[in-house]
């Protein structure tokens, strides 16, 4: 005798209270949020860090902060398309490039005596107290300045440590501090002298008054600036100039009422 079975209908199933409110929560992820940090072992590199009020005499020397602080208003010049705020970008650029290059020369000045030592090794001086400054800038070009002054905190260490040890004398070591810091300086004075004014290449094109404006203030724009031809990489582009490659997102109904 057979018996036929079959299998138990479906139950339905209804989401735990739990799942409801855990799908309801899921939205879109927040904002990312990082730290950056900056770790100066001399004096030399920490008196960049701030920089030097104009005194009387004495002209203002722009630190850090203040090269980040002009870098965020040039970027914000330079996302309403005006061809001056390009035109600093780049300038920031080239004395970034440079200024790079000439530390790394007067390294090389200085490994030389610190190289070839038979049987006799120095290790570059470390501080008992570090200075740690915390880093929160909106332009990643800023952000080059710190490694750049973060390079030259290397190089301070090194000329102390040679002179320390009697391969250079005090006044050589002077010397190569103050070629270290001239073109760190230089590259941090470059963000001076922009002027957010509101215009854009229209403004120019166009020879507005705002144009006039700025061509009084900043001097002639290079063609190769105005038409698009030249530009600092990256460089911040108008919302309506940037492609659409996804689609703006819609938050969910529970991320709106939050």
């Amino acid at each position: 005798m057979s018996v036929t079975t079959q299998d138990p209908a479906p139950v339905a199933t209804t989401p735990t209270r739990e799942r409801k409110l855990s799908a309801a929560a899921i939205g879109g992820p927040g904002v990312l949020r990082g730290s950056a940090w900056l770790t100066l072992q001399t004096r030399h590199a920490g008196r960049l860090v701030r920089g030097r009020p104009s005194t009387a005499g004495k002209p203002p020397i722009v630190g850090l902060f203040g090269f980040a602080e002009r870098l965020r208003v040039i970027a914000q010049g330079a996302r309403s398309d005006d061809p001056y705020a390009d035109w600093w970008q780049l300038k920031v650029e080239t004395a970034l490039v440079q200024a790079s290059s000439e530390l790394e020369a007067v390294r090389s000045a200085v490994d030389t005596p610190l190289s070839g030592l038979e049987g006799f090794a120095i290790e570059a001086a470390v501080s008992v107290q570090p200075t740690r400054v915390r880093l929160q800038f909106s332009s990643p070009t800023a952000y080059r300045g710190a490694r750049l002054l973060a390079a030259y905190d290397g190089l301070a260490r090194r000329v102390l440590s040679a002179q320390h040890a009697g391969l250079i004398e005090q006044e050589a070591a002077e010397r190569l501090l103050h070629q270290g810091t001239k073109p760190i300086r230089r590259a941090f004075a470059s963000a001076a002298g922009y002027r957010l004014l509101g215009i854009a290449r229209a403004d120019v094109a166009q020879q507005t008054a705002k144009a006039q404006q700025a061509h009084d203030a900043m001097g002639e724009l290079p063609a190769d600036i105005l038409s698009g031809a030249s530009c600092a990489d990256p460089t911040p582009k108008p919302p309506d100039a940037v492609p659409e490659i996804f689609p703006p997102m819609t938050p969910s109904p529970s991320a709106a009422r939050s």
